[in-house]
């Protein structure tokens, strides 16, 4: 093979490793930019949990209030 068909097979190596890496290096920052936005996504979703889980009423509280209202409906059906 004559030296500038190696020189010209070389380049052209060159060429398509350099547009596969810049390929991989696009869908690498794709695959980043998609994992923040659904780090943030997780983020916001675990914020709004814990605000739900602040401002619900506990189980055993609303059995008691359910229990009185039920005793006191009972008691004043019988007078």
């Amino acid at each position: 093979m004559p030296e500038g068909q190696v020189a010209l097979a070389l380049a052209e190596l060159r060429s398509a490793l350099e547009v596969g890496f810049a390929r991989i290096d696009g869908q690498l920052a794709l695959l980043v930019q998609r994992s923040d936005q659904a780090d943030k996504a997780l983020g916001d979703l675990e914020e709004r949990v814990a605000a739900l889980e602040k401002t619900r009423w506990p189980l055993p509280t609303l059995a008691v209030l359910v229990a009185i209202a039920g005793l006191v409906l009972g008691v004043s059906q019988r007078w």
